[in-house]
C-alpha cells in the first residue's frame, strides 16, 4: 500500500510574512503563459491596462461583501439588477424579461436547464418517472454534458453540417414528448460559428419546445460587431422561441473572473429557475442561481467595467478584435492553411491540408505560443482579445516558422517528437 501522507503539504505552524509568500507566489508563476504579453488567445482576455485597473480596484472594494444577502448588501442588488437590465437590452430581450448574474458559462448553462426542466413539469410536457432529454448541436460546449449528468437527463448530440453549423431539420427529428429544450451556440466555441437560431427557433415552435441559446462566448460581443456594420444572423431574444440565453461576462464583456448571465424571456420563467426552502432551522433561503454565497467583488467588477467601457469603449474593443481576426486569417491563407467555417466575431479555427497541424501548435508552444485547438477537423484554435493587435504580425511569423520545423520532419519518429514536444 502506497503511503501517501509523506508528501502531503501541512499548514505550517507559523504565519510567513507577505513578503515572503509573495515571492513565493512569484515564483510559481514563472512556468505560466505570458498572457500580459498576448501569448495565450484562450482563458484571459486582455483589454488593456486601464480595464485592468478598474476589474481590480472595483472587485477589492466589494470583495468581502455577499450577494447571497441583497437585504444586507443592497448595492450588489443594484448593481446586479442593472447588469441584467443592461444585459438583455443589449440582446433585444422584451419587456418584462429577467435573468441573474452567475459564477460562469457552467453555473448559466446549467441553470437555464434546471429552469427548463421545471416549466416542461409545469406545463405537463414531462411526466413524473420520465427522462427528459436535450437536443443539441455536436459542437455545443461540454457544460451540457455536465448539467444533464446532475440532473439525470438524456443528451441528444446532432451532426452539425458540412458548414459546421447546427442542423435544425436533423435536430427537429430528434425531439420528442420528453424534450425540455432545443440548443443552438452564438457562437460555438470550437469554431466560432454562429448556428442558425431562427432556423431552429422555427423547428422548436412546431414542437413547443424551450429554446436556449448559448452565447457565453458571443452575447457581450456579437451586438457591438452588428452596431460596428457586421451582417450577422439572428441569434437573440430578437427570435420569438429564444426562451433563454447565457452570456458570460468575463470574456467579451472584458469583466473579472467569475461573472456570466442567464437570461429569460420572462420573470415568470425565472420563477422556475428559483431555490427556495424553508424546511430548516435557520429560516428561509432563497438562491436564484447555483451557488449560495456569491463573491460581491466579481458583481461589482462587471457593473463597473461595463459602466467604464460603455457602448462606444465595447464598440472599440470589438472592432479591433474583428480586425485582428480578420488580419490573422489572412495570413493563415496566405501561408496555405484553411479557415474552418466563416468566422464573423473573434475566434477563429484554421487547419493545414497536408501538415500535422498538432504538431505545428506543439512548434508554436515553444515559442511561448499557448491556444486551444479543435478536434474535427484537427486544427489551431484561437479566443482573441484586443491585446492581439499587437503581436499579430508576430504569432504569423511563428506560424511560419513553425510550418517550416514540421515540414523539415521526414521521419515518422521526428514528426511524433515534434508533435507531442518531445
Amino acid at each position: 500500500m502506497t503511503d501517501t501522507t509523506s508528501s502531503r503539504v501541512s499548514m505550517p505552524s507559523h504565519g510567513t510574512d507577505w513578503e515572503t509568500l509573495s515571492a513565493q507566489m512569484n515564483e510559481m508563476a514563472t512556468g505560466d503563459v505570458k498572457w500580459r504579453e498576448g501569448k495565450t488567445a484562450v482563458y484571459v482576455f486582455n483589454a488593456g491596462e486601464d480595464v485592468s485597473r478598474v476589474q481590480k480596484e472595483a472587485y477589492t472594494r466589494f470583495m468581502s461583501e455577499n450577494g447571497l444577502g441583497p437585504m444586507a448588501f443592497p448595492s450588489l442588488k443594484r448593481m446586479e439588477e442593472e447588469i441584467i437590465q443592461m444585459a438583455l437590452s443589449l440582446l433585444n430581450a422584451p419587456d418584462g424579461a429577467d435573468g441573474s448574474v452567475t459564477s460562469g458559462g457552467t453555473d448559466s448553462i446549467t441553470m437555464a436547464i434546471k429552469t427548463a426542466r421545471e416549466h416542461a413539469r409545469a406545463k405537463g410536457r414531462l411526466k413524473p418517472g420520465c427522462q427528459g432529454n436535450i437536443v443539441l448541436p455536436w459542437s455545443a460546449h461540454p457544460a451540457f454534458d455536465k448539467a444533464a449528468e446532475m440532473m439525470d437527463l438524456e443528451l441528444r448530440r446532432i451532426p452539425v453540417t458540412d458548414d459546421f453549423l447546427a442542423d435544425p431539420k436533423a435536430m427537429g427529428e430528434a425531439v420528442d414528448d420528453n424534450t425540455i429544450m432545443m440548443v443552438g451556440s452564438a457562437p460555438c466555441f470550437p469554431y466560432g460559428l454562429i448556428d442558425p437560431i431562427a432556423e431552429i427557433g422555427e423547428v422548436a415552435a412546431a414542437h413547443d419546445v424551450w429554446v436556449h441559446v448559448d452565447a457565453c462566448v458571443g452575447g457581450f460581443f456579437a451586438p457591438f460587431a452588428r452596431m460596428n456594420g457586421a451582417d450577422l444572423p439572428a441569434f437573440d431574444f430578437s427570435v420569438a422561441q429564444v426562451h433563454s440565453m447565457s452570456a458570460d461576462l468575463h470574456k467579451y464583456g472584458y469583466c473579472a473572473k467569475g461573472a456570466s448571465t442567464v437570461l429569460f424571456r420572462s420573470a415568470e420563467l425565472k420563477e422556475h429557475m428559483i431555490f427556495d426552502t424553508n424546511d430548516w432551522p435557520g429560516g428561509r433561503m432563497i438562491t436564484p442561481t447555483l451557488a449560495g454565497t456569491r463573491p460581491g467583488g466579481a458583481i461589482a467588477a462587471a457593473w463597473a467595467v461595463m459602466n467604464y467601457l460603455g457602448v462606444d469603449g465595447y464598440r472599440d474593443k470589438q472592432g479591433l478584435v474583428v480586425k485582428t481576426r480578420e488580419k490573422i486569417e489572412a495570413g493563415v491563407t496566405a501561408l496555405g492553411f484553411e479557415v474552418i467555417g466563416k468566422p464573423q466575431l473573434g475566434l477563429i479555427g484554421y487547419r493545414h491540408p497536408d501538415l500535422d497541424s498538432f504538431a505545428i501548435w506543439g512548434k508554436l508552444f515553444e515559442r511561448g505560443w499557448f491556444t486551444s485547438i479543435v478536434s474535427k477537423p484537427q486544427g489551431i484554435h484561437l479566443m482573441l482579445s484586443p491585446k492581439h493587435a499587437e503581436v499579430a504580425d508576430t504569432y504569423l511569423a511563428d506560424v511560419e516558422w513553425a510550418m517550416e520545423q514540421v515540414r523539415g520532419a521526414n521521419s515518422p519518429a521526428e514528426q511524433q517528437e515534434i508533435r507531442y514536444g518531445g
